[in-house]
């Protein structure tokens, strides 16, 4: 059995943890990082195949020192151009000794050849026909139109040709250029030493603040190929407009880890679930004070306090354009409240995994949801949207905070989220990935709709009632492939006869019928003062 003192980052082993039946379990774990408080060892674990929110530190008490396994050395392999190449070893992918002793056979992999097609000039391609027929695939994949990929699989027996190296498929590119992580300066009102720094490959700079004069270029060409996750393979500098997407291939340890214990923010305390880039100062503190209508942060009970006798905001900034009873929504421009949009966006990095901050919050609108009572409206949630988004995105980034969640507040938001779009005249969709919670709500608010449109509908002269799916996108404003993902993850879609059917049957139509009847908040359309504005006008902005 392997000593404590043994123990390093990288290394796997299970790790003791109550699970939600509160019994106990033994999942296995990654030791992310090991520190030593008072000459006592805590292990910063990351539990394999569960969520990242769950990562905790432990002691050694809890830690399964019989089953540890270790991190291989990095071992060079010569690549096919005869140019060194190394890659860490893990233990998934080390071959096992026991097998090779014994003689076993481990099974051959399938080979797979991709092939690009990459286009000699980067330009924009226009979408699709309204018409056009959609492949299930289609519903649920991000929708790349720059490039076309073939992908041939090839079997064990078949001969795969030796001088199709790496270097013949792929084009040569220079080394992908790291997202950043910035620290906003002038959001806070405690006095820190160096408000601005620049994360970028886990180590800190300093940021070169923007030239005054200097104009921002035009969304116009803001297609896939401008998104960090090109579909060409080619990776490419992080846009300073349009998708918050975080390209997940360079975190590194530092954004792995959750560096803010807790927040305090009006009358409730939050543990944060993820990493979030505000000042190193305020890390190390227990609590991180935030004011709950303006959202600036200090690093104690009495830098709050004295701000809050500063503070003349009760309601978030910008302008209600939502309320009924206690519910009210602020429409808030990026540009004109920048200070509020990008504390938002800390706050809100502390419970989103999938989403990337960048200074730059004049291409976003966000809107607040709050509850108000005597003290003032306090905020519940929000979403974020593109002011001009080339993919039809309504929604960029959306959140309940962890005290109102499992209440309806998220369908709330999607639901306002849509009824937007119906005002503006358009069809929408919410930016991909969505987080594992984003996905369940989505999932639950278009079945609900779709489902209430399909029992409101009246038969006529005996006949089956008929409708297309560019009715029922029409009627909702959900997007034609999330419509067509709906109904196929419902499976109510049936071939008969030459023709597509929807089918209800009497357990779909009961458990909708009992989920109605728990949505209590829904959004009334009379209720809601809005104007769409063109941001294609650059006036506007």
């Amino acid at each position: 059995m392997a000593e404590v003192g043994e123990v390093i980052e990288g290394c796997r082993l299970p790790v003791l943890r109550r699970n939600q039946d509160n019994e106990d379990e033994w999942p296995l774990a990654e030791i992310l990082s090991v520190k030593d408080i008072s000459g006592r060892k805590l292990f910063y674990v990351h539990y394999i195949d569960f969520n990242k929110r769950l990562d905790e530190w432990v002691t050694h008490e809890r830690l399964d020192l019989k089953k540890i396994q270790f991190p291989k050395k990095e071992a060079k392999t010569p690549t096919k151009n005869g140019l060194p190449g190394s890659r860490p070893g893990s233990p998934e992918r080390e071959v096992p000794a026991s097998a090779q002793a014994s003689g076993k056979t481990l099974p051959i992999p399938v080979q797979i050849t991709l092939r690009f097609n990459l286009p000699k000039e980067r330009e924009a391609i226009p979408g699709g026909e309204p018409d056009q027929p959609l492949s299930s695939s289609s519903c649920l994949q991000p929708n790349h139109r720059s490039t076309k990929r073939k992908v041939e699989v090839v079997s064990p027996a078949t001969p795969v040709p030796s001088e199709t190296a790496p270097a013949s498929v792929f084009p040569q590119v220079s080394p992908p250029i790291s997202p950043y992580f910035l620290l906003f300066s002038g959001c806070s009102f405690g006095r820190l030493s160096q408000p601005l720094l620049v994360f970028q490959n886990g180590s800190a700079r300093r940021a070169v603040a923007a030239q005054p004069g200097r104009k921002r270029k035009s969304n116009c060409l803001g297609t896939d190929e401008d998104s960090q996750d090109s579909s060409d393979g080619i990776p490419s500098a992080p846009r300073m407009t349009g998708s918050l997407v975080s390209d997940r291939s360079h975190d590194d340890i530092v954004t792995r880890m959750k560096n803010i214990e807790c927040i305090e923010l009006g009358r409730h305390r939050l543990k944060p679930w993820y990493f979030s880039p505000y000042p190193q100062e305020l890390t190390t503190l227990p609590v991180l004070y935030l004011c709950e209508f303006c959202l600036k942060y200090g690093r104690s009970l009495k830098c709050l306090q004295r701000h809050l006798t500063k503070c003349d905001l009760r309601h978030p900034p910008g302008n209600e354009i939502y309320r009924k009873g206690t519910i009210s929504f602020f429409e808030i421009d990026g540009r004109k409240n920048k200070s509020y949009s990008q504390n938002l966006c800390l706050l809100a990095k502390c419970f989103l995994d999938h989403k990337t901050l960048y200074y730059d919050t004049d291409p976003f609108l966000f809107y607040v949801m709050t509850e108000y009572d005597c003290k003032g409206f306090h905020i519940v949630g929000y979403f974020s949207k593109e002011k001009e988004s080339t993919e039809d995105y309504n929604v960029a980034c959306i959140l309940t905070l962890p005290p109102y969640q499992r209440r309806g507040y998220g369908k709330l938001l999607i639901e306002f989220s849509y009824e937007l779009s119906k005002v503006e005249g358009k069809t929408g969709t919410p930016e991909k990935p969505l987080s594992d919670l984003g996905l369940l709500s989505y999932r639950s608010y278009w079945s609900q709709t779709i489902l209430e449109i399909l029992m409101g509908l009246k038969s006529e002269s005996g006949e089956r009632p008929q409708i297309t799916i560019n009715e029922i996108s029409e009627i909702t404003s959900i997007k034609k492939e999330d419509v067509i993902s709906t109904l196929q993850y419902l499976n109510l879609i049936n071939y008969y006869k030459g023709q597509y059917i929807l089918t209800l049957s009497e357990d779909i139509v009961d458990g909708h019928e009992r989920a109605m009847l728990k949505r209590l908040l829904r959004i009334d359309s009379k209720c809601l003062h809005f104007t769409p504005k063109d941001w294609s006008k650059r006036g506007k902005w």
